[in-house]
């Protein structure tokens, strides 16, 4: 009882306004896992839903406001086959909405007139095409967990999925991630929802899942060559980084690397590498020293590069290693 009086007193005067306007307009607003939604068909429709392509995403909305003052907005541009405004438990947004308009054109006019539109002083917001993302991505699960052991914990609690693929973590090793196909965006959208406030657990691992990024996908074979290797040099057992051939480039390491900051609320790494000993049989070693914005602490250390002639710089070569080693220590930290 007292919770529930605690969430009904956050932004009380905007909730009664809301309620007030469905009232006045006769508009029903039904709110179900985490979402609340008009229309899908509105009042009056006849036929089928709309063609694909005709939903805009809205996002970085103020958390205070609702429907009666964004469904009319969006409503000026043309007809609204469904809205859809994401909800957190104390009745605020979670500042982020769905707009499927009943026409390519109308979706298309919402967009050039709303993004970037002030729905308040300061308060731009952004309006793209929808993505319908169907695919998710698991991070954090234990390396001995098997693909069947997996799908069966996902058919008990979510509906909808296609397929499961399990890969090495590029992130976090020894360790795994998996990437699970759903039948639509809903169906992955309640996928997700179901699966981060359930906190799932296998053999101990707690699962951590996010939308698939679609530069991540194309990276994923990338992550499934063999892990650096230990060379022996003049007695000594070194970690110097694979041969030149076998090392991604700069920029896929990089773009891997940003994202993963990008997911955790930090700012694009900065890099130095300094050559500090150079032998006879071509292998140099460099110093690395990474700053991230927004981390706790800089992250430095030591790898061995071989010279050739493959266009890759050898400093190039420090930081593809560097950005590998702040790849593991960011999955195991974050």
């Amino acid at each position: 009882h007292l919770l529930q009086m605690w969430t009904n007193g956050i932004n009380e005067a905007s909730k009664m306004a809301l309620r007030a306007w469905e009232r006045e307009t006769g508009i029903e607003l039904v709110q179900i896992n985490g979402q609340r939604r008009y229309g899908g068909p509105p009042p009056g429709w006849v036929g089928g839903p709309p063609p694909a392509g005709t939903e805009v995403y809205i996002a970085r909305l103020p958390q205070d406001v609702y429907e009666n003052t964004l469904i009319p907005l969006f409503e000026s541009v043309g007809k609204l086959y469904e809205f859809r405004l994401m909800m957190t438990f104390s009745g605020l947004n979670r500042g982020f909405a769905y707009a499927m308009y009943t026409s390519l054109q109308d979706a298309r006019n919402a967009i050039a007139t709303f993004h970037r539109f002030q729905v308040r002083e300061g308060c731009a917001i952004v309006v793209c095409w929808s993505t319908q993302k169907s695919e998710l991505i698991v991070n954090g699960l234990d390396v001995s967990v098997s693909q069947q052991e997996l799908e069966a914990v996902l058919q008990m609690v979510t509906e909808g999925i296609l397929s499961v693929t399990l890969h090495a973590s590029p992130c976090q090793r020894p360790a795994k991630l998996a990437v699970l196909k759903y039948r639509s965006h809903e169906a992955a959208a309640l996928a997700k929802k179901a699966l981060m406030e359930g906190k799932l657990r296998l053999r101990g691992a707690g699962m951590r899942v996010d939308w698939l990024d679609p530069q991540l996908k194309q990276k994923l074979r990338l992550w499934e060559e063999e892990p650096s290797s230990s060379w022996v040099h003049r007695g000594k057992s070194l970690a110097v980084p694979r041969p030149a051939a076998l090392l991604p480039s700069l920029q896929d390491v990089l773009e891997c690397l940003n994202i993963l900051c990008w997911r955790h609320h930090l700012r694009t790494p900065l890099f130095v590498t300094k050559c500090v000993q150079v032998n006879a049989d071509g292998w140099q070693r460099f110093w690395y020293q990474v700053v991230i914005p927004g981390y706790r602490v800089p992250i430095s250390g030591f790898t061995w590069v071989l010279q050739d002639r493959q266009g890759q710089s050898e400093h190039e070569k420090a930081k593809v290693a560097a950005a590998l080693h702040i790849l593991r220590v960011l999955g195991e930290s974050l």
